[in-house]
């Protein structure tokens, strides 16, 4: 990276978070994608704080011996009971971290919890458990940090705290009164989130009573509580977006002092000269796993297909999957309509209660699989022989192809009868352990049955994209990669790491104005015909204007040549560069010399 354009003000930074080193979601990839960008700064002064738990952090962690000066202190903290596994995290950069235990320490539960009603009017009785054992885990990190930074109080030291999972440690040395500057971010409101997934509007919710009162309504006063305490005492409250900071400001009662947007590390991506190279690669693999799941059925043509998908949490309202379903819907019978040549396949890469595979894939599969072996093993002898024939002027018989040619052939032929079927592709790619799965229903409402007919045809793909899974075998990274377009029309997203990761790339993407990436983009695609991030307007828009509307993108992109689809790649690949760490760190570098000049004043 380039010498650091921003000079920092802080000695050392701690940052704190519940998955260091504890994979969960997307504050793992905000961690642990921002931390060599860190580095750059703060050098061997940065360490990152999780939770210990020993299997999790297996092949994420590598154990070493602390350094010396803090050997002292990890020694009288084992004397209280605490154990700190001190090491790097295996990812970019190798970065220092504490992971500390907790366990040991969840029966004194109802202590912290009167400890934060006596000192912040936090009300946590009767809360569930997953927010007792990070509640536990923070509070025990906050004694941790107590004993370093009370042994090097000329330091300035700088705590950034991510999430109300991590916000007790924040609360536990204000406490004490230790001297530090302290930087909280959310990355969404608890309750912000909540309403959402159940399909409520803010808006609408808090116009006859208090975001207090709604939190206890809807059983998450406790999380809520301590996240707004949180944004409230810190010295300087960071959010994702602009989206997330009125939010903050209407919920937790704090607009945010600076805005920290995600970022990735696009070195770790295609540059724009590998994108079509990798595209065509993995464009390949899909096209030869829709040979076999719809070809033993009915035929089209593969070349003439684009595949356009959907990834990410089973959130059907919040990530706007109910919307992408009956939009496809009304594609396909556009392209009906105007008897298309063009074939669409939606893929839908969300993990859901899955079974065992379907077993009429498993067949076809393997039919398909001993068939292309058999072809070749017998691809040499068929071109060495015709060449002979060529060269000879013998005319080109199926007996002088090759030995046992008639057998072969049969044997061909037979492979070729087993392979087809009777029926239709299937909707789902494994048997639901739900048999009302709401998804699947959403399809079959939609008039989806992946007939010969449909234009548009879906695969719901109920697992995660590990690339060994027995089917696509391809990683979520490749099947991006091998697609054109991603649809992501959330009603509720923050930010949208995926919309990133896809421009990333090199595909094009489509979000919304109500996505935190969305407003980002917003501004430098203005005018643009060919944008690469297409921006749908959700906001105070009816479900039916919004489904219009996406019908509309989906089947103009579908109309688009090809020249112009590179186009949209490129332009996708240029946005997503704009969300590189090395410019958004700089955000994160302002909080923190923000929290030193405001704690050290």
């Amino acid at each position: 990276m380039d010498s650091p354009s921003l000079k920092i003000k802080a000695e050392f930074l701690f940052e704190v978070s519940w998955e260091v080193c504890n994979k969960i979601g997307g504050i793992w990839k905000v961690v642990s994608s921002k931390a060599g960008a860190m580095l750059d700064y703060y050098k061997s002064n940065y360490c990152l704080i999780g939770p210990y738990f020993s299997e999790k952090c297996k092949g994420e962690f590598e154990k070493v011996p602390p350094p010396q000066e803090w050997e002292k202190i990890f020694l009288l903290l084992e004397k209280e009971g605490i154990k700190v596994h001190f090491g790097h995290w295996l990812i970019e950069g190798s970065p220092k971290v504490i992971l500390v235990e907790f366990q040991s320490f969840l029966s004194q539960g109802d202590y912290i919890k009167k400890e934060l009603w006596d000192n912040f009017q936090i009300d946590s009785w009767g809360s569930p458990m997953d927010y007792t054992e990070p509640l536990v885990w923070a509070w025990i990190v906050g004694r941790v940090l107590e004993k370093i930074l009370l042994a090097f109080p000329e330091k300035k030291t700088v705590v950034h705290f991510h999430e109300w999972l991590s916000g007790a440690a924040m609360l536990y040395l204000k406490k004490q009164k230790v001297v530090f500057a302290s930087v909280f971010t959310t990355h969404a409101t608890v309750l912000g989130r909540t309403l959402a997934g159940m399909d409520l509007s803010l808006d609408k919710i808090l116009s006859n009573k208090s975001p207090v009162q709604a939190a206890y309504e809807y059983g998450i006063a406790s999380k809520d509580q301590l996240e707004r305490v949180c944004a409230l005492q810190a010295d300087i409250f960071s959010t994702v977006s602009q989206f997330t900071a009125l939010e903050s400001q209407t919920v937790l009662g704090r607009y945010a002092d600076v805005l920290v947007p995600n970022g990735l590390d696009t070195s770790r991506f295609p540059t724009i000269e590998e994108i079509s190279i990798k595209h065509r690669l993995e464009r390949e693999k899909i096209r030869e796993f829709l040979f076999w799941y719809f070809f033993p059925y009915y035929v089209f043509d593969l070349k003439n297909t684009l595949f356009y998908f959907t990834l990410g949490r089973y959130e059907l309202r919040n990530k706007g999957v109910d919307i992408f379903i009956k939009a496809l819907s009304r594609l396909n019978h556009l392209l009906q309509q105007e008897k298309s040549k063009k074939t669409i396949v939606a893929f839908l890469w969300i993990p859901s209660q899955a079974g065992a595979i379907n077993e009429e894939l498993i067949q076809s599969r393997e039919i398909y699989f001993d068939l292309k072996e058999t072809l070749q093993s017998i691809a040499s002898d068929i071109e060495g022989n015709i060449l002979k024939s060529l060269v000879a002027g013998s005319p080109i018989e199926k007996s002088a192809l090759f030995e046992d040619g008639e057998y072969v052939f049969e044997e061909i032929k037979n492979k070729i009868a087993r392979f087809k079927k009777t029926g239709l592709p299937p909707l789902c790619t494994h048997h639901l352990t739900d048999s009302h799965n709401a998804l699947l229903q959403m399809l079959k409402e939609a008039g989806f049955t992946n007939s010969k007919e449909d234009k548009v045809k879906v695969i719901f793909y109920p697992i995660y994209l590990t690339g060994i899974d027995g089917l696509l075998n391809m990683t979520s990274d490749e099947a991006i990669e091998g697609s054109h377009l991603g649809v992501f029309p959330s009603l509720y997203e923050p930010w949208g790491y995926t919309v990133l990761e896809t421009g990333a790339s090199g595909v094009a993407a489509l979000t919304t104005d109500l996505a935190g990436f969305g407003q980002f983009c917003a501004e430098h695609i203005k005018g643009k015909k060919q944008p690469g991030v297409f921006i749908l307007e959700r906001k105070n828009q009816s479900d039916e204007q919004t489904i219009q509307n996406l019908a509309k993108i989906l089947y103009d992109f579908t109309k688009l040549p090809a020249a112009l689809r590179v186009e949209n790649k490129i332009q996708a690949r240029k946005l997503a560069a704009l969300a590189d760490w090395k410019i958004l760190v700089q955000n994160y570098i302002v909080s923190h010399n923000k929290a030193i000049e405001k704690a050290y004043q």
